[in-house]
C-alpha cells in the first residue's frame, strides 16, 4: 500500500466534510460493557498520569495503533500547532499562547474578539475560548523502569466547552493485548460540566458528545496516524 499524507482542510466547509461528515474505517472509541470495566481500564492509565479516578468522570477514551516508534510519534505531537491536516482549524482555531505548548487556546472559527462596531456594547470584549488548555504535566522521557515507553501530555481545560482534563497518552504496543502496530495513542477527556461532574452520566450529554466530539476525535486520530506513518516511511527511505 502506498502511503500518502491526509489532504489539508482549506476552509470551514472542508472542516465539516473531513472531520464531521466523514467516517474513517478504523474505529477509535473504546466501548465498555459496564461502568466498572470503564473505571478499571481508566485507572491503569490515570495512575500513570497522577490523577485519581474519582477526580473526573472519564467520558470517553479513544485509541489507535500507529506503525511508527513511540519516540517519533511523540515528537510529532510536540510539534503540533493545529495544522489543518489533522485538526479542523477553521472551525476551532488553535492559538499557541506565549509560543508555548504548555498554554493553548482554541477559538470557535478563530473569533478571539467581537467586531469593533460593537466594542462599546456589553458584548464588546474577548470571546470565551472553546478550550483554554494549561499543562499539568508533559512527560517527554519515559520512566527508566517502564517497559512500554509511555509518554504523555496532560492538560487542565476550561472555557466554553465543558472538559475538565484532557490527555494524549502514548506507549509502545503490547503483544499480549493483540496490538500489532508499533505504538498505541490514546486520547482521553475527563468531563466536568462546569462543576457538575455527575452530569456526565446523563444520556443527553453523552449523545451530544457522540455526535460531535467523538466523530471529530475519530477523524483527528485517523488522520494523525496517516500523517505519522507517511512521514516515518519517508524518513526511513532517506
Amino acid at each position: 500500500m502506498v502511503l500518502r499524507p491526509p489532504n489539508k482542510s482549506t476552509n470551514i466547509f472542508t472542516d465539516i466534510r473531513y472531520f464531521l461528515i466523514h467516517k474513517p474505517e478504523i474505529p477509535t472509541l473504546i466501548h465498555f460493557n459496564t461502568i466498572l470495566e470503564r473505571e478499571n481500564y481508566t485507572y491503569r492509565i490515570l495512575q500513570r498520569l497522577g490523577i485519581e479516578v474519582s477526580s473526573f468522570k472519564i467520558l470517553n477514551i479513544h485509541k489507535i495503533g500507529i506503525n511508527a516508534p513511540a519516540k517519533y510519534i511523540f515528537e510529532e505531537l510536540l510539534k503540533w500547532d493545529g495544522d489543518s491536516s489533522c485538526w479542523p482549524n477553521h472551525i476551532a482555531k488553535v492559538v499557541n499562547r506565549n509560543n508555548s505548548l504548555e498554554n493553548l487556546s482554541i477559538y470557535l472559527f478563530g473569533w478571539m474578539k467581537f467586531p469593533s462596531w460593537i466594542k462599546k456594547s456589553l458584548l464588546g470584549r474577548s470571546f470565551i475560548p472553546l478550550f483554554s488548555l494549561n499543562a499539568i504535566s508533559i512527560k517527554k522521557i519515559p520512566d527508566p523502569v517502564g517497559t512500554d515507553n509511555a509518554r504523555y501530555l496532560l492538560y487542565k481545560s476550561r472555557g466554553g466547552y465543558p472538559i475538565g482534563v484532557f490527555s494524549m497518552y502514548l506507549r509502545s504496543s503490547i503483544p499480549d493485548l493483540e496490538e500489532t502496530e508499533q505504538s498505541q495513542l490514546f486520547l482521553m477527556v475527563g468531563f466536568n460540566f462546569y462543576g457538575k461532574e455527575k452530569w456526565s452520566n446523563r444520556n443527553l450529554i453523552n449523545r451530544m458528545w457522540e455526535a460531535i466530539h467523538d466523530r471529530v476525535t475519530l477523524n483527528v486520530m485517523n488522520r494523525f496516524k496517516q500523517l505519522c506513518e507517511w512521514r516515518f516511511e519517508k524518513l526511513k527511505q532517506g
